[in-house]
Protein backbone atom coordinates (compact mmCIF):
# COMPACT_ATOMS: atom_id res chain seq x y z
CA UNK A 1 0.00 0.00 0.00
CA UNK A 2 1.51 3.37 -0.57
CA UNK A 3 0.85 6.87 0.81
CA UNK A 4 -0.09 7.37 4.20
CA UNK A 5 -2.25 4.76 6.11
CA UNK A 6 -5.11 6.17 8.04
CA UNK A 7 -6.69 5.11 11.19
CA UNK A 8 -9.75 2.74 11.30
CA UNK A 9 -12.15 2.64 14.23
CA UNK A 10 -12.92 -1.45 13.77
CA UNK A 11 -11.11 -3.88 12.34
CA UNK A 12 -14.00 -4.44 10.15
CA UNK A 13 -13.38 -1.13 8.18
CA UNK A 14 -9.60 -1.87 8.69
CA UNK A 15 -9.97 -4.93 6.45
CA UNK A 16 -12.51 -3.30 4.23
CA UNK A 17 -9.77 -1.32 3.28
CA UNK A 18 -7.36 -3.66 3.20
CA UNK A 19 -9.35 -5.76 1.11
CA UNK A 20 -10.24 -2.97 -1.54
CA UNK A 21 -6.72 -1.79 -1.67
CA UNK A 22 -5.74 -6.09 -2.44
CA UNK A 23 -4.82 -6.23 -6.32
CA UNK A 24 -8.18 -8.67 -6.99
CA UNK A 25 -5.84 -10.26 -9.45
CA UNK A 26 -3.36 -11.78 -6.69
CA UNK A 27 -1.42 -14.91 -7.59
CA UNK A 28 -2.48 -17.94 -5.62
CA UNK A 29 0.39 -18.10 -2.84
CA UNK A 30 0.77 -21.04 -0.50
CA UNK A 31 1.40 -21.13 3.52
CA UNK A 32 4.83 -22.55 2.74
CA UNK A 33 5.49 -19.32 0.00
CA UNK A 34 5.34 -17.19 2.98
CA UNK A 35 7.47 -19.35 5.61
CA UNK A 36 10.90 -16.68 6.06
CA UNK A 37 12.22 -13.70 7.75
CA UNK A 38 9.84 -10.55 7.08
CA UNK A 39 10.50 -6.61 8.05
CA UNK A 40 7.71 -5.16 10.14
CA UNK A 41 6.88 -1.67 10.02
CA UNK A 42 3.57 -0.30 11.63
CA UNK A 43 1.73 2.35 13.49
CA UNK A 44 0.42 1.84 17.15
CA UNK A 45 -2.09 3.13 18.52
CA UNK A 46 -1.08 6.27 19.84
CA UNK A 47 -0.21 7.00 16.29
CA UNK A 48 4.00 6.27 17.43
CA UNK A 49 5.84 4.29 14.54
CA UNK A 50 7.94 1.36 14.77
CA UNK A 51 10.09 -0.96 13.15
CA UNK A 52 11.56 -4.63 13.46
CA UNK A 53 11.49 -8.46 12.04
CA UNK A 54 8.70 -11.28 12.01
CA UNK A 55 9.56 -14.60 11.52
CA UNK A 56 6.84 -16.94 10.23
CA UNK A 57 6.42 -20.54 10.21
CA UNK A 58 4.21 -23.35 9.91
CA UNK A 59 3.68 -26.07 11.36
CA UNK A 60 0.83 -28.28 9.80
CA UNK A 61 -2.31 -26.10 9.22
CA UNK A 62 -0.98 -23.46 12.04
CA UNK A 63 0.97 -20.60 10.90
CA UNK A 64 3.55 -18.92 14.08
CA UNK A 65 4.95 -15.75 14.05
CA UNK A 66 7.84 -14.53 16.09
CA UNK A 67 8.13 -10.68 16.13
CA UNK A 68 11.12 -8.82 17.63
CA UNK A 69 10.76 -5.10 17.92
CA UNK A 70 13.98 -3.56 19.68
CA UNK A 71 13.80 -5.25 22.74
CA UNK A 72 10.55 -6.55 22.58
CA UNK A 73 9.66 -9.91 21.55
CA UNK A 74 6.00 -11.22 21.05
CA UNK A 75 4.66 -14.34 19.18
CA UNK A 76 1.50 -15.45 18.20
CA UNK A 77 -0.67 -18.48 15.96
CA UNK A 78 -3.33 -18.39 13.36
CA UNK A 79 -4.86 -19.65 10.19
CA UNK A 80 -5.36 -18.74 7.24
CA UNK A 81 -9.22 -18.16 5.42
CA UNK A 82 -8.24 -17.13 1.99
CA UNK A 83 -6.35 -14.52 1.74
CA UNK A 84 -6.88 -13.10 5.56
CA UNK A 85 -4.44 -14.27 8.24
CA UNK A 86 -5.30 -13.89 11.55
CA UNK A 87 -3.23 -14.59 14.37
CA UNK A 88 -4.17 -14.89 18.29
CA UNK A 89 -0.95 -13.17 20.22
CA UNK A 90 -2.07 -13.09 23.64
CA UNK A 91 -3.99 -9.84 22.77
CA UNK A 92 -8.08 -9.58 23.58
CA UNK A 93 -7.92 -8.90 19.54
CA UNK A 94 -6.11 -10.68 17.22
CA UNK A 95 -4.02 -9.42 13.93
CA UNK A 96 -5.80 -9.93 11.22
CA UNK A 97 -3.30 -9.83 7.57
CA UNK A 98 -4.44 -9.50 4.10
CA UNK A 99 -2.11 -11.24 1.95
CA UNK A 100 -1.34 -8.41 -1.20
CA UNK A 101 -0.93 -9.70 -4.41
CA UNK A 102 2.67 -8.69 -4.46
CA UNK A 103 3.03 -11.76 -1.13
CA UNK A 104 3.39 -8.68 1.40
CA UNK A 105 1.07 -8.87 4.32
CA UNK A 106 -0.76 -5.89 5.34
CA UNK A 107 -2.48 -5.91 8.45
CA UNK A 108 -4.42 -4.07 11.54
CA UNK A 109 -4.29 -5.34 15.17
CA UNK A 110 -5.76 -2.94 18.61
CA UNK A 111 -8.95 -3.35 16.94
CA UNK A 112 -7.94 -1.42 14.14
CA UNK A 113 -6.36 1.14 15.58
CA UNK A 114 -2.96 0.04 14.50
CA UNK A 115 -1.46 -1.22 11.27
CA UNK A 116 1.01 -3.20 10.31
CA UNK A 117 3.07 -4.36 6.73
CA UNK A 118 5.35 -7.07 6.81
CA UNK A 119 7.76 -7.23 3.38
CA UNK A 120 10.47 -9.32 2.62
Amino acid sequence: MTGKWTRRATVGAGLAALIIAADSGAKAQTLRDLTGTYRAEGRNPDGSTYSGQAVIAQQGGVVQIAWQVGAQSYSGQGTFDGRVLSVDWGDTHPVVYVLMSDGTLHGTWSNGRALERLSR
